[in-house]
């Protein structure tokens, strides 16, 4: 076969976040490896740390064609074999036009699929190989004997699904940083405590967990990613109690090894998730976000990550918002003072998600397009 064209259609900015970029960027990387020939489509927002790490793997950077007349365009204009669609806002209509044009097409979706027509789906969050998972039921992961989670049935899709944190997209900086086994905690005095919240943090979470964290009044040494200027200086007006350090820093390349580093680490229920329990990290997490709930309660309810809430309710005036933050304050403390907590998290994180997603993704890709070669 020859070499294999490949383009992804995502954005990321301050609106948006950088999750969808993130995911494509692991799939890049993996496509990259196999040989393929691989381009971004879309806009990248004020994030030099995103355009730079495209720069650094050599994949062009293009404009996002948005139409369904438009993808196809620039599919056939670059010659694409395949191409990846992550976005809430295209046109849906796009990923039926680019199959009907003989573009394996690949839609990455979080539990809704918008009326996309396309060969292939993946749904990458927790329990999402199983829609009706009720509580308390045990989906299958990827701890010792579990087997991995099978293709879903993808009701009322007409391609294949890929379902489950199995095929959660993950880069090389966080594979390569897993650790060969879950990490044990140990009792420290003063945890080193790691709070981010997307590559922007479009929400403004930020702020909100610094003072939660304040206010569980336990030492501790917390580095706060802050994604925008105006984040940091409100992360900067709260004041540190006894033993508290606050430290804002940039967005950084670092990240995976600030999260091995980190006792406890402060996250919003995002894409991160999987990087978070790839890397066997003992989080507490909070939904930002709508299209995170769903995620969200799984992971809290099966015991990944602990739960803090909601961001809407943590910022709620009133006897509701203050006894939101006062419950989120309480959970971290019992984690800041429990290693034993913490190493419970990290063990059931650690097991639940390998690595190895993207490569089944990939493997699925290529089997897929060379299927085609052969019958055609």
């Amino acid at each position: 076969m020859s070499t294999l064209r490949v383009g992804l259609r995502c954005d990321a900015g301050p609106r948006r976040g950088v999750g969808h970029l993130v995911r494509c960027l692991a799939l890049a990387e993996e496509f990259l490896a196999r040989g393929a020939d691989v381009t971004v489509f879309g806009t990248v927002e004020r994030l030099d740390w995103a355009t730079a790490e495209l720069a650094a793997r050599g994949i062009p950077l293009l404009p996002g064609p948005d139409s369904a007349a438009e993808l196809v365009e620039a599919a056939r204009r670059h010659e694409l074999d395949v191409l990846v669609l992550d976005s809430y806002e295209l046109d849906p209509a796009g990923a039926g036009a680019l199959r009907a044009a003989g573009v394996y097409t690949l839609a990455i979706i979080d539990g809704d699929s918008r009326g996309q027509i396309a060969d292939l789906y993946l749904d990458q969050n927790f329990g999402a190989e199983l829609p009706g998972l009720a509580a308390g039921a045990e989906p299958p992961g990827l701890a010792a004997g579990a087997g991995l989670p099978g293709l879903a049935a993808g009701v009322g899709l007409p391609g294949r699904l890929l379902a489950g944190s199995g095929y959660a997209l993950l880069r090389d900086t966080v594979i390569g940083a897993r650790p060969p086994v879950a990490p044990p905690a140990t009792a420290v005095s003063r945890p080193r405590v790691l709070a981010f919240f997307g590559g922007t943090d479009a929400v403004g979470a930020a702020p909100v967990l610094t003072r939660v964290l304040v206010a569980t009044g336990h030492p501790m040494d917390l580095t706060v990613i802050v994604g925008r200027p105006e984040i940091e200086a409100e992360v900067e007006d709260v004041t540190p109690g006894r033993g508290q350090i606050i430290r804002p820093v940039p967005p950084t390349t670092s990240l995976p090894a600030l999260i091995t580093k980190a006792d406890l680490v402060v996250s919003a229920a995002g894409t991160s998730t999987w990087e978070l329990c790839c890397l066997g990290a003992p989080s507490a997490l909070v939904c930002v976000v709508d299209n995170q709930r769903e995620s969200y309660t799984r992971v809290v309810r099966h015991g990944l990550a602990a739960g803090l809430g909601e961001l809407p309710e943590l910022t709620a005036g009133g006897v509701a918002g203050r006894a939101a933050r006062a419950t989120a304050a309480r959970t971290l403390h019992g984690l800041l003072s429990s290693p034993q907590r913490r190493s419970a998290l990290a063990a059931r994180a650690w097991s639940t998600v390998d690595g190895q997603g993207r490569a089944r993704v990939v493997d699925e890709v290529f089997d897929a397009v060379r299927a085609a070669a052969v019958t055609g």
